[in-house]
């Protein structure tokens, strides 16, 4: 059960710095953009010493447990599969390109176009739910206090990100992304809000 808990916190120490690592995309999308130089080169070694950090801030914490069963692992393996499969629908009608944030720091890329049909048809932000689910479900399945924590601090951080990558979006596709975001909800479907 020590992995496990361990693999859990080191799972959702990456989870939570997701929306971290986007705050660092949207907000100067413009700016990456204008670069000639790859802007990755920058923003994944910012997104490893997150990591690091967070790790460090969490790991004193990473054994307390709210509560330690074993029954909660089946409705975590449920929210493990749903987010799989969110993830799988999220990828069918986006290239590697757009799943990895290509259009949003480089210009001129044939991939970027706006995706409303598929599981976007039902919400915006699909991959961020998949990693909702994730979240929940290493919290839900071990219990632990920081997970919980995490989980927490990358809803408040991805509701932020959300907005700005709503704004940055607009940019690019002006009224049809207007038209969009009116119609579908950002991350959770219609059938639960």
């Amino acid at each position: 059960m020590r992995f496990v808990r361990t693999l859990a916190w080191l799972a959702c120490v990456v989870y939570s710095t997701i929306p971290l690592f986007w705050l660092m995309v949207h907000p100067r999308a413009r700016r990456w953009r204008e670069r000639e130089a790859s802007p990755f080169r920058v923003l994944v070694p910012a997104w490893i010493v997150m990591w690091a950090g967070v790790a460090a801030l969490t790991g004193p914490w990473r054994t307390l447990t709210f509560y330690s069963t074993r029954w909660t692992w089946a409705p975590a393996a449920l929210l493990f599969a749903a987010g799989i499969s969110i993830y799988s629908h999220a990828g069918a009608h986006f290239s590697w390109a757009q799943l990895g944030g290509l259009p949003e720091v480089r210009t001129g890329r044939s991939d970027d176009r706006l995706v409303t049909t598929g599981i976007r048809s039902q919400v915006r932000h699909p991959v961020y739910l998949g990693h909702l689910c994730e979240m929940l479900a290493w919290s839900l399945g071990t219990g632990l206090a920081v997970c919980w924590l995490l989980t927490t601090l990358a809803i408040a951080t991805g509701a932020v990100m959300i907005r700005m990558e709503d704004a940055e979006l607009e940019k690019r596709f002006g009224r049809d992304y207007v038209a969009y975001r009116k119609r579908v909800h950002a991350v959770l479907p219609k059938l639960f809000v």
